[in-house]
Parts: structure tokens; C-alpha cells; sequence
């Protein structure tokens, strides 16, 4: 197992699936820790109800549906399915229209979601996704993006610490994939991803407080190691 994990940490994310695939094939034991460990690159479906499209993950799928937080229903439709409860689900609400704006200014365009649950703690899990096609093709609005990926997972543990003091853990992983065939920029590709687990303590938690966690110790620590670790040379793509 520990090899395989090996492995799948050295794979570039474009070909994780792949991966994947062979690894549970040899190792048909380990399935479920392989599948609950391993992060792979994010899926969209459009919600047919108003025409959004949201991101596709363990946290929102449920057999084979997929629940948009847009609508709050399954696609495909499921019965008997699990939904947040009322006042999470206000939240949940809130989170996505704010998280949106976030996206749009910082990204310049891609997709986001966010999800929350119930814990077992008396607590709550939120889930923020953000998938960014920087391609010529896509969302690349510099155009040296022959392809380019940037999917990001930040799952938030929420819990009551003791009286009047919230904990919180934030896990996060990025992946990124870019592949330019440009004069001005010349010809390369490269891919990688990170992990990254954060906790502290606070007298409470809003939505801000949890945006700025992400932004300051999430994204901009994993941009700045892909630029520090490729020499660079994002910062000429950007």
C-alpha cells in the first residue's frame, strides 16, 4: 500500500486515473483505502434545473447521483438520498454565492462548489472545490495554454473545542497540469500536486474566517510552491 501511495504521489495528475485503475486491478484488497485516499482530477455535470454545472466528488455523490448544491437534488434523481439539514443547508446556500465571487475575481473564471454535512461530533464538514481550465480552448484568457488544469479540494472539519472556542482542521490538496507549445514561451509540460493539512483554534467561525483560511493557507502557499519548485516558471504563463 505504501508503494502504491508512493506511486500515485510521483503520477502526473492527467494520467492519476489511469493509475488508479491499474493499482485497484493488482490490489483488489486495498480498493478502499486506495479510493479514500486518493484525490483525483475533478468532473462536472450540469444541473438540468438551471443550468449550472457544479463539480463532482465523494462528498456529494451518493450510489451513483451526484447532488448539485444549486438545486439540492441528486443527479440522476435518488431516492431515500441524504441532504444537509435546514440551517446547514442555508449556509450551504451562502457559501456557494460567496465562494463564486472569490472564484471569478481570483481565478478570472473556472467552476466551484461547495457541500457541507453533519459530523459525528456534533460539528460539521465543508467541502470547497474550484476547477480552472486554463487552455486555449477553455477558460485561458492569455492563450499560452496548449492545456492547463488547476483543481483544487479543501475539505474543512468544523468542532466545538470547548465552551466558546471552535476547532478547526483544513485538509487540502491541489493538482496542476499545464502544457504550452508557444513561440514566445517555448514548448514543456508539467504537472505535480500537494497536500497540505492546517489546524487551529478561534473564539468562532464564519464563512469569511473560512475563505481566508483557504486563500492564505491553502492557494497561495500551493501557487507559490509550484512557481518556487518549477523555477518559476508560472509566473511567465501565469
Amino acid at each position: 500500500m505504501e508503494a502504491a501511495m508512493g506511486l500515485m504521489r510521483r503520477m502526473p495528475p492527467c494520467h492519476s486515473e489511469t493509475t488508479l485503475s491499474a493499482l485497484l486491478s493488482l490490489l483488489p484488497h486495498h480498493s478502499s483505502d486506495l479510493l479514500s485516499q486518493v484525490d483525483l482530477p475533478l468532473q462536472v455535470l450540469c444541473d438540468v434545473d438551471n443550468g449550472k454545472e457544479f463539480i463532482l466528488c465523494e462528498y456529494n455523490r451518493d450510489a451513483d447521483s451526484y447532488r448539485s448544491p444549486w438545486s439540492n437534488k441528486y443527479h440522476p434523481l435518488l431516492e431515500d438520498a441524504p441532504y444537509p439539514s435546514s440551517e446547514l443547508r442555508k449556509l450551504e446556500i451562502e457559501a456557494n454565492d460567496i465562494f463564486a465571487i472569490y472564484r471569478d475575481q481570483y481565478y478570472e473564471g473556472g467552476i466551484s462548489s461547495v457541500y457541507m454535512w453533519e459530523d459525528e461530533n456534533e460539528g460539521f464538514v465543508a467541502c470547497f472545490l474550484i476547477k480552472k481550465d486554463g487552455s486555449k480552448s477553455g477558460q485561458g484568457r492569455r492563450g499560452y495554454l496548449e492545456e492547463g488544469a488547476w483543481d483544487a479540494i479543501h475539505v474543512i472539519e468544523v468542532g466545538l473545542e470547548q465552551e466558546g472556542t471552535m476547532r478547526y482542521c483544513l485538509t487540502s490538496t491541489v493538482m496542476l497540469s499545464l502544457t504550452t507549445d508557444d513561440e514566445s514561451s517555448g514548448t514543456f509540460s508539467l504537472s505535480g500536486s500537494i497536500r497540505r493539512q492546517f489546524a487551529a483554534s478561534n473564539a468562532r467561525v464564519g464563512f469569511l474566517d473560512l475563505t481566508r483560511l483557504i486563500f492564505s493557507d491553502a492557494e497561495l502557499p500551493s501557487f507559490s510552491t509550484f512557481t518556487i519548485g518549477k523555477e518559476g516558471i508560472t509566473q511567465s504563463i501565469g
